[in-house]
């Protein structure tokens, strides 16, 4: 008799603790968010994952990867989410969309721009720094021909140096197509930053120390908020040439300014066709820019983490997001912050 109750309590033990390991049958599947790296980027899927978490209940998780493989793992369904996609750039995402496989959600972000920056004093001093005009007749790209000494770059004297996006991000090719387009690839080094808050760190620091920078860069962000900067010309837009600046192996490029920015919430196929109420709250994101500028700009000054501030943001802004979702769903959100 002993041993058959040893024998049960064994198997009654074995068990319990297979239950425990075992996930619930009733608990859904997390949902995959893109682990983007840069900083409005990171904040937008922050706020973006609270919401779904608090106000409907889903867990999340995020997965990294550059701007490229992370629209590749999107049409594949490995992620099923992208907080910040400048829909309709890349080739990847073009023909991912054409055969159905993606979506972009809304028009998150109005009034978005990106480009080629020098610092304002580059242009016309600054008489209270002691900054006398380097380049005053700089306009356009296509003058930097005339001012690569200024931009000089200190590992190769005889070239200006170019701050590109890390390799990896869609804008990464275009820049050096466009280097190739405008006749700059022999007389500026195309220099690629390792990260984001890389290439922010390069940028930030040369304008505090007063010296000359050109660089690739968009809004929003916090840095266009933080220091006067002056955009650099480019011909009008034109699709045709565009193409040939998104395909890094044309070797023909032809200039253009970058396209329109559309900003939306990228998503999977099937994430569209399993999650109606949340395509349905992705849809109606309207974060204004000036807004999302100083909150980024905040973020950066504090260095805190883009989830405290997203929570911080939720707290403070609900005239801003409550309107995405039904009423019950901002009360759950608003209880869980």
């Amino acid at each position: 008799m002993k041993i058959i109750k040893h024998l049960l309590g064994t198997s009654l033990l074995t068990f319990s603790l297979l239950a425990q390991q075992a996930p619930a049958a009733d608990k859904p599947a997390p949902i995959h968010f893109g682990d983007i790296t840069w900083e409005s980027g990171s904040l937008i899927t922050e706020v973006l994952r609270l919401i779904v978490e608090k106000g409907y209940g889903y867990p999340t998780e995020t997965l990294p990867g550059s701007t490229v493989s992370l629209e590749a793992a999107l049409a594949k369904n490995d992620i099923q989410v992208i907080g910040e996609e400048w829909a309709g750039r890349s080739p990847a995402w073009v023909k991912a969309e054409a055969e159905g496989k993606v979506f972009g959600l809304g028009d998150t972000v109005k009034g978005a721009t990106e480009g080629w920056w020098v610092p304002e004093y580059v242009i016309k001093g600054d008489a209270e720094r002691g900054i006398k005009p380097l380049a005053p007749e700089l306009k356009s790209v296509a003058d930097l021909a005339r001012y690569k000494e200024v931009f000089r770059d200190p590992e190769d004297p005889g070239r200006g140096r170019f701050l590109n996006s890390p390799t990896g991000w869609t804008s990464e090719i275009v820049n050096s197509q466009k280097l190739k387009a405008y006749g700059l690839s022999e007389s500026f080094v195309n220099f690629r930053t390792g990260s984001g808050a890389a290439l922010d760190a390069e940028v930030a620091s040369s304008i505090r120390r007063g010296k000359p920078v050109l660089f690739y860069y968009w809004s929003p962000t916090p840095l266009l908020g933080k220091f006067k900067l002056v955009k650099l010309e480019e011909p009008a837009f034109n699709a045709e040439a565009w193409k040939t600046l998104a395909d890094a192996s044309n070797p023909h490029p032809q200039g253009t300014r970058s396209m329109p920015a559309h900003l939306a919430i990228g998503v999977s196929a099937p994430f569209k066709a399993q999650y109606p109420e949340l395509v349905s709250f992705f849809e109606k994101v309207d974060l204004p820019i000036d807004l999302l500028n100083r909150t980024l700009g905040r973020m950066s000054e504090t260095r805190q983490p883009p989830r405290q501030v997203a929570e911080a943001f939720l707290r403070e802004q609900p005239q801003v997001w409550q309107g995405w979702v039904p009423s019950e769903v901002a009360s759950r959100v608003s209880a869980a912050l």
